[in-house]
């Protein structure tokens, strides 16, 4: 993993494990939906950023790696990146 990038990841992690102890203390305590909902799609947008930094570095490391391999690995590649796309698309 590039090191900047594992950085920039491992700080998300945390700050999305932050969020979620905060929507569980706000549900223990009955807090205002409309506050419960603000902080999950809080969440939601994180871990959007973290897929990304997860993308750039598979794209980055692997992806370009597979593609000098050429033959099968570049198909692979293309097919790893193919169901990537469908995953965001089906869960969004």
């Amino acid at each position: 993993m590039i090191d900047d990038i594992k950085k920039r990841a491992l700080h998300r992690t945390k700050i999305i494990e932050g969020q979620l102890r905060g929507i569980e203390k706000m549900i223990e305590n009955e807090d205002y939906c409309v506050d419960i909902i603000t902080l999950s799609l809080a969440v939601q947008k994180s871990l959007a950023s973290l897929n990304k930094l997860l993308v750039e570095n598979h794209l980055r490391t692997h992806v370009s790696h597979m593609y000098e391999q050429g033959g099968d690995q570049r198909d692979e590649a293309v097919s790893e990146l193919v169901r990537i796309f469908e995953l965001s698309n089906n869960r969004g």
